[in-house]
């Protein structure tokens, strides 16, 4: 049974850094409103509990998923210990703080964490916020393992960083699977001007590009709340083929958007397939659409995607885009910590993940050494109507191997 304890409310007070590798010994104030996440039952030994930090989004754009990415580490934690939140003697126990989606916020965040020893850091949803911490875990020689931040730059940035979920390459190779004739095709990548956005604006080109095809992009500002303009500029350019990379609360209203002005019907479009709450959305355009998607639960057939689905049904939930990530952070840390005298180790850490082969929720998952790329299946899928509105049904997985992106130099 999980235990739960909500320091959000507790008076602030100063931690002294003291000399933490890296941070050169500054002292850094402030309540960091964290919720201590144990599992089992602690020892009253400290030395038999290993705290790990999971800085991630609790609120702003990407809350949801940052809600789906914890849910799944505690239920993938249970699956991963047999209930028991116990791996080698040691207790895990998670200490979780809000970054808001912020790279300062979860870059002050991370000094707090490690100054107070941690050396497990994970949960990065945004980008951005990625890309700012990955740099953090090696200056202070601490294991990072990034969570549903997908920029490619994460992947092989040091040999202290991982990440539990896909990049935006694994994405793209899906995408251009789609593809029949891409020789002369004209595609069009539509994004949000963020490190996401400008990741997979990048990967279209290089792996379009390399099959024939013309690409072109249109970025826009994350902030940007009137897409009725940009719709319009997607209209004027008449792409053959729409790539639309897309995150956070606003996506609702860009589809609603392009849905109104023709963009859904006009062409091609592929987009990956985002979190539930946004199925109903594309609406009769639906059937016009090709998807991508990361993940749906009615795809893996396995006894890690079984559990996650009876565990969630516990609470009326079904799981949704990023439960996976979180479950499989759950599974990296249990493997670290059993090989690695507890967490104390770094190095041991670093070892047992490199090359590790495991099931996860989406099936084979393996940690490439080279540069730690997380290797995994993906699927097309499709919307269907269901009994209580737009349902994903599996058209076709896709092996890992077959959507591995190059080795990271």
């Amino acid at each position: 049974m999980a235990r739960i304890m909500d320091h959000r409310n507790r008076l602030s007070r100063r931690t002294l850094v003291g000399g933490a590798a890296g941070l050169g010994g500054a002292a850094l104030l402030g309540s960091r409103g964290r919720v201590v996440l144990a599992q089992g039952t602690p020892s009253a030994d400290f030395d038999d509990v290993v705290r790990v930090g999971i800085v991630t989004s609790r609120s702003g754009p990407l809350q949801s998923y940052g809600e789906q990415y914890l849910s799944g580490l505690e239920v993938g934690l249970r699956y991963a210990t047999g209930g028991t939140g116990v791996v080698g003697g040691h207790t895990i126990e998670f200490e979780i703080s809000d970054d808001t989606g912020v790279p300062d916020v979860a870059v002050n965040q991370a000094k707090e964490l490690i100054g107070d020893g941690v050396t497990i850091l994970a949960g990065s949803v945004v980008s951005g916020v990625a890309l700012q911490v990955a740099p953090l875990a090696e200056q202070n020689g601490i294991l990072f393992i990034s969570g549903p931040a997908a920029t490619n730059d994460v992947t092989g940035i040091n040999d202290y960083t991982f990440r539990s979920g896909r990049q935006v390459t694994q994405d793209v190779l899906t995408a251009a699977s789609y593809l029949t004739e891409p020789e002369g095709t004209n595609a069009l990548v539509f994004a949000q001007d963020t490190a996401f956005g400008q990741s997979s604006a990048g990967a279209v080109a290089a792996i379009f590009g390399d099959l024939g095809a013309t690409v072109d992009q249109l970025l826009v500002p994350q902030d940007a709340l009137d897409f009725a303009p940009f719709a319009q500029q997607i209209l004027d350019r008449e792409p053959d083929l729409l790539y639309i990379a897309w995150a956070g609360a606003t996506a609702t209203a860009m589809y609603t958007a392009l849905d109104a002005q023709g963009v859904l019907t006009s062409t091609q479009v592929v987009t990956g397939l985002d979190q539930r709450a946004t199925y109903p959305i594309f609406g009769p355009g639906a059937d016009q659409l090709s998807f991508i998607s990361h993940y749906i639960y009615q795809a893996p057939d396995n006894e890690a995607n079984t559990f996650l689905i009876d565990e969630l049904a516990k609470t009326d939930a079904l799981p949704d885009l990023f439960h996976p990530d979180g479950f499989a952070a759950a599974q990296m840390i249990v493997r670290a910590v059993e090989d690695a005298d507890g967490g104390e180790d770094v190095d041991a850490m670093i070892e047992a993940l490199e090359g590790w082969e495991f099931e996860g929720v989406k099936g084979a998952y393996t940690v490439r050494a080279e540069d730690h790329a997380l290797i995994q299946p993906m699927f097309h899928v499709r919307l269907v109507a269901g009994a209580d509105g737009p349902e994903a049904e599996l058209i076709q997985e896709l092996a890992a191997d077959d959507v591995a992106p190059p080795v990271a130099e």
